[in-house]
């Protein structure tokens, strides 16, 4: 089988699978150029709430596939930052569920979702300077403002990998979960998203990421979609909320 991405769409949760066991899933460049449409096409389906990526079995990422690419000495990064862009720039939580290695391009991946989850056993790595890629600027600051620059400076000058634990503690990852129990968890935590304000949830994203000049457009989207209410009415009659807002 070629290697590609998979993509469900199950109780409100896309769930995006980066498929290419043969070589730990490494993304190729067709699957680089595929994922931005993908992304595109599930931030605009109703159906969709949270989005979760992952790998298939028990690897998330292990980067760029050098092997795919049309001239070998042709740097992946154009492709792998698109890529990321549109995940970052993707309008509803996302979630990296994280077994294995998650190096390179697929740490690239992992941090430009909203929330990294990992089991036990997985590794991080930024490993330009094993190719001597330049790594890009958005990329830089992006994986700065999770980890600090220390950090950073660290994983990017020796490409060296960090475990999980280590991970957790500079901000790469949120949570470690013991070996078997990452599916439950994530897809519990992903029903928790699916149930909260994809109002509250889409204006955070844009002012995290430093937008703060659409502060106006969303007041007054709140006080339109009747979100508000609805969530003091649920909150006085303890039942869940109903929420009717969607991009």
């Amino acid at each position: 089988m070629e290697p590609h991405l998979l993509h469900t769409v199950e109780d409100g949760v896309a769930t995006v699978v980066i498929h290419h066991p043969a070589k730990r899933n490494a993304m190729t460049a067709p699957m680089w150029r595929a994922l931005p449409p993908l992304l595109g096409r599930l931030a605009v389906d109703p159906a969709v709430r949270v989005l979760v990526l992952t790998g298939e079995g028990a690897t998330f990422c292990a980067g760029a596939d050098i092997s795919s690419l049309r001239d070998p000495t042709e740097e992946p990064q154009p492709l792998a930052v698109a890529a990321e862009d549109a995940l970052a720039a993707f309008p509803k939580p996302t979630i990296a569920a994280v077994r294995g290695y998650c190096v390179g391009g697929g740490c690239q991946l992992a941090a430009a979702c909203d929330l990294r989850f990992a089991e036990e056993g997985a590794s991080f790595g930024v490993t330009p300077a094993r190719l001597g890629i330049a790594y890009a600027a958005s990329s830089t600051r992006r994986l700065v403002s999770l980890v600090g620059p220390a950090t950073a400076k660290y994983l990017l000058f020796s490409a060296e990998l960090i475990d999980a634990e280590r991970a957790l503690r500079t901000g790469l990852v949120d949570e470690v979960l013991p070996g078997g129990e990452l599916g439950k968890r994530v897809a519990e935590f992903a029903r928790i998203l699916v149930s909260r304000s994809l109002l509250t949830q889409s204006a955070a994203k844009e002012f995290a990421s430093g937008r703060t000049d659409r502060a106006a457009y969303w007041a007054e989207q709140a006080r339109e979609s009747g979100d508000i209410a609805e969530g003091a009415a649920a909150f006085l009659e303890r039942r869940q909320p109903r929420f009717s807002w969607t991009p």
